[in-house]
């Protein structure tokens, strides 16, 4: 337990002195290395260490073979747009969108399947643009789209049109959705339409209100086309194409199909509505491994009644105060009570579907800027949304089906960045996550939830990193009571007492590393050889610390491999143990600072045997959830997926 007394205004007094100390000592070193460089030897060593640098530089710029490849100039891309691409950050195009520009630009069909984080956005958004640019300028007041690009959210439509709009100002890119206003998008369709993008419902609304004509489209895409008809669009989208998709028509516009999952049933859609000469464009093809090869994907098995609290101790750890973080809930409620969970220390927002239109839009474009730190979501966030530099997804459970997984662990480790993704899961749902495992190609690495010490480091990083924000002016106004404070207290015990305020570490427990429990601290116990049952690892126990030690001993488990077991015993009682214990031969015990390896086989029934996780509320350990945030499946009694044959058969 860490108490701290001391004010808030002498906690910056402290760092600022401190700040200053170390700054007067690094001008001193720096002066006098300027006087050893006035001496001829050293500024030889001087001139060589920067023809050095320049050869190391030079090194570092040589091209990738990626680079080489994706190369602006191997493509037919104006001078204009690539401008526009390298304002965004884009040197060279990413592997998906080099396999299928051409095709793309040609007017050929496509369906193109990569991995998320991979820039499947422009894969499509480059060439269509380039060509619209290159044909006949058609600035008719009142002109019809020629381009429709079709998403299952309203967040991913806003993103896709921003997208456009970066890389075109010849071009008049609209975004139509649900929850905003009818009246900007009437203006927009007198004005005229060039690329219109937007979610199936508002769509059809217009074409319904006979306010949009979608009889001149010359490209169709649909993004994250798999969730299109998961989520229940197949009846609107199936009515929106039909107005271009005629049976007897001789040209049917290019097809453009887009996902990071493709399941049998897209193919369906391939086979009636594209050209036979249809491109496929797989980079996952036949490869186990379907969720991004960037993410390290974590497991920590915890009760939900100690989540919320454990989930804040995660975010600090991995993430920091400096850090993004997304955590994906299975329900709304869910989403809204743990963003206002005081365990999360940092700056939280909650996105889902019962969040007015504007304020969807408001939040997220905080999170994307940096305003707050910590967004909670349900599956409204997951899919293609392009977020910079989330460090860490957290996601509460096991999701329903493989595809979800895939894409809401897509969120970190993109546009080449590496991310970390910690599925949280019950006892009872092991079984579901070893299926995710199975069907995504993935090994969760199972750990334990962040210790003392894991925090405490954490914590301490984030309160040195918040001097740099200390304005210079108010390092005089505390330099005296600063001084007072280390006369008083000493330096050391003043400064720890103080990071530990600024970091609000000042009360810490320990939990569990098997079942995330507080008040609980794991051992583990190695032996010399081989067990055969845990009554040899008990017995062992017994003969040194006495008949009631199994009292207090909790979750025993077998390690992998059977040379040892691990347990929990109340934090209280572990001192005690280890006290009372002697290292021999064939047996040796230590408190476990991370998670080991255990016999997957032996855990469950250990669980059972020792207390595990009691019953209160709990989710069913595998299938489908009902009261799904997103909109999707409902159970046995929600609407059952179509495919892609059933939904478009006219």
């Amino acid at each position: 337990m860490i108490k701290s007394c001391i004010p808030r205004s002498l906690t910056f007094l402290l760092f600022c002195s401190v700040f200053l100390q170390k700054k007067k000592k690094k001008m001193k070193e720096q002066k006098l290395m300027a006087e050893e460089c006035d001496s001829p030897a050293p500024k030889k060593r001087k001139a060589e260490k920067k023809s050095s640098d320049v050869n190391t530089d030079t090194e570092q710029i040589k091209e990738t073979p990626e680079q080489r490849e994706g190369a602006f100039s191997n493509f037919r891309i104006s001078q204009n747009t690539i401008s526009l691409l390298q304002a965004r950050g884009v040197s060279y195009l990413f592997d998906i969108q080099v396999k299928t520009f051409n095709s793309v630009y040609d007017g050929k069909d496509v369906i193109g399947q990569a991995r998320t984080g991979t820039g499947k956005t422009f894969s499509f958004a480059v060439p269509l643009v380039e060509k619209l640019q290159g044909a006949a300028d058609d600035r008719r007041r009142g002109r019809a789209p020629t381009v429709l690009v079709l998403t299952p959210t309203r967040e991913l439509a806003i993103q896709v049109a921003r997208d456009f709009k970066d890389i075109t100002r010849k071009l008049s890119v609209t975004c139509f959705y649900g929850g905003s206003s009818y009246n900007p998008q009437l203006e927009a369709i007198r004005n005229g339409i060039d690329i219109l993008v937007g979610t199936p419902g508002r769509i059809r609304d217009h074409l319904q209100n006979n306010k949009l004509d979608l009889s001149q489209l010359k490209h169709v895409v649909l993004d994250e086309v798999d969730q299109m008809l998961d989520m229940g669009f197949a009846e609107q989208v199936e009515e929106i194409l039909s107005v271009s998709y005629k049976k007897d028509a001789e040209e049917k516009p290019q097809t453009l199909l887009f996902s990071a999952t493709c399941p049998a049933w897209v193919y369906e859609v391939a086979k009636k509505y594209m050209r036979s000469q249809c491109i496929h464009v797989d980079l996952i093809g036949k490869k186990t491994q379907k969720a991004a090869t960037t993410v390290e994907h974590l497991a920590i098995a915890c009760h939900w009644s100690q989540r919320a609290s454990v989930i804040g101790d995660v975010i600090q750890v991995y993430s920091g105060s400096h850090g993004r973080t997304i955590v994906f809930c299975e329900t709304k409620r869910e989403a809204t009570e743990l963003s206002m969970n005081t365990s999360i220390k940092q700056s939280a927002q909650t996105l889902h579907g019962d969040i007015p239109q504007k304020q969807r839009e408001i939040t997220l474009k905080g999170f994307r800027s940096g305003t707050f730190e910590v967004l909670v979501a349900t599956n409204v966030a997951a899919r293609g949304l392009d977020i910079p530099e989330v460090d860490l997804v957290i996601q509460c459970s096991p999701p329903n089906d493989v595809e979800s997984y895939i894409h809401r662990s897509g969120r970190t480790g993109r546009a080449g960045r590496t991310g970390i993704c910690i599925c949280f899961y019950q006892r009872k749902e092991e079984s579901q996550l070893k299926f995710v495992e199975q069907k995504a190609g993935i090994t969760f690495k199972r750990v334990g939830v962040p210790t003392a010490n894991d925090i405490i480091q954490s914590s301490s990083k984030d309160a040195v990193r918040f001097l740099d924000s200390v304005p210079a002016v108010a390092v005089g106004y505390f330099r005296e009571a600063a001084q007072e404070l280390i006369e008083q207290r000493g330096a050391v015990e003043a400064l720890a007492a103080a990071l530990a305020h600024i970091s609000g570490a000042t009360s810490l427990e320990q939990r569990s590393l098997i079942s995330s429990d507080a008040g609980f601290t794991t051992m583990i116990m190695s032996c010399s050889q081989e067990m055969h049952n845990i009554g040899y690892a008990w017995r062992g126990l017994k003969e040194q610390l006495g008949e009631e030690v199994d009292q207090h001993i909790q979750r025993m488990t077998f390690l992998k491999g059977k040379k040892g077991v691990c347990f929990d015993v109340p934090a209280s009682k572990a001192k005690e143990i280890q006290d009372k214990w002697q290292d021999g031969r064939r047996w040796q015990l230590s408190v476990a600072t991370e998670l080991p390896e255990m016999e997957q086989s032996m855990r469950q029934s250990s669980e059972r045997t020792s207390g595990g996780f009691g019953g209160g509320r709990g989710r069913r350990s595998f299938g489908f959830r009902g009261n799904n945030s997103s909109g999707g499946r409902r159970g046995r009694g929600g609407p059952q997926k179509r495919s892609f044959s059933q939904a478009f058969s006219y």
